[in-house]
């Protein structure tokens, strides 16, 4: 009897046949898909194996090595070298989102495995994500719903009026770009660094960009942290660039934990450097018990949902779905959405 979502696996009656002759499989790394992926994914009679167990990496390895995987849809968990290299027959993978970090894109490179993602799907999600944690901070709302529901009538009267402030963006993609034109419309003034648009004019009439972000950080009363992990990014904020800010400014990161520095973040927090923070990831997730960050009353916590609304889990799990049956079916997607986009020009998609 086929297995249902969070139950192993799911198969469909009519599947798509491999080269080899048997029905094409795909891994998706977590015990569910959003239905619109899985619609997709069952119109094209694919046989889908899910991950038992959310954040199991043992599981992913153990399953890449005894099944005839062809494709990755992955998720959060890691997807390391060792099970990449497991699994002979391993084509193309594609994130359910942007951030590729949890992937060993070498690994997929060395094997001539394309990486795709899903750009776009879920940046108004974040971006509204960014927006909430940043009236949150600037207002301490979260602070005095705990007072009331601790039955105090604590009526905090030292929040910023983010009107005349500036904001800060580093990173200024689909969602920098949402989160500066709603804080234009509420009267901000919007700066942002980004290296890929160097030289080029700002893609959102208002927003001055900027060529090097330690010039602007001093002009910014709130910083909301837009780029993606990796070699360059780690620790990207350090103590040295929170110091540049001005005094009481508002830090917001809805991109990945690591990109902080999470000790000297906390110790300008403590010390008055920082007014507040708002942090949808954390350098550690989940976030471990007794952080320092849980128990400080200037920081608003969410579990790194910033893309996870029904909406943008539908439109990842359909970009997700449509990447690696495109491949498969010898119609890749664009090469944009291709964070190894060398390997398309060495290896031609896979038609099924």
């Amino acid at each position: 009897m086929p297995k249902t979502q969070g139950d192993g696996f799911v198969t469909s009656a009519q599947r798509p046949i491999a080269p080899t002759g048997r029905p094409i499989t795909i891994f998706v790394t977590a015990p569910k898909l959003a239905q619109a992926g899985v619609d997709v994914l069952q119109a094209a009679g694919a046989r889908v194996i899910y991950l038992p167990v959310a954040d199991d990496v043992q599981a992913v390895r153990h399953i890449m090595a005894t099944e005839p995987v062809d494709a990755v849809i992955s998720r959060t968990v890691a997807l390391d070298a060792e099970a990449i290299a497991s699994c002979p027959t391993l084509k193309v993978v594609s994130k359910h989102g942007v951030g590729v970090s949890n992937i060993d894109v070498a690994a997929c490179t060395e094997r001539g495995i394309p990486v795709y993602v899903t750009p776009g799907a879920n940046a108004q999600s974040v971006a509204e994500m960014t927006l909430g944690l940043m009236f949150a901070a600037a207002r301490r709302i979260h602070w005095m719903d705990g007072e009331l529901r601790e039955g105090r009538w604590s009526r905090a009267q030292d929040g910023l009026e983010l009107h005349g402030r500036t904001l800060g963006l580093v990173g200024f993609g689909q969602v920098g770009q949402r989160v500066a034109a709603a804080c234009l419309a509420i009267g901000m003034r919007v700066y942002a660094y980004d290296p890929a648009l160097q030289g080029q004019p700002s893609p959102l009439p208002g927003v001055t960009l900027w060529s090097d972000m330690d010039d602007m950080l001093p002009h910014c009363n709130v910083v909301s942290l837009h780029v993606p992990l990796n070699a360059r990014t780690r620790n990207f904020f350090n103590a040295a660039r929170l110091a540049r800010l001005p005094k009481q400014s508002v830090l917001i990161n809805t991109a990945r934990g690591e990109v902080v520095d999470e000790e000297a973040l906390i110790q300008a927090l403590q010390d008055g450097q920082l007014y507040a923070a708002g942090l949808d990831t954390m350098a550690v997730e989940p976030l471990p018990a007794g952080s320092p960050l849980a128990t400080l009353p200037n920081v608003v916590l969410t579990p790194h949902v910033g893309g996870s609304t029904p909406a943008a889990l539908a439109a990842m799990a359909t970009g997700a779905a449509r990447n690696v049956l495109g491949w498969l079916a010898g119609q890749p997607a664009d090469a944009s959405a291709c964070v190894n986009a060398q390997v398309l020009k060495a290896t031609p998609a896979v038609s099924a």
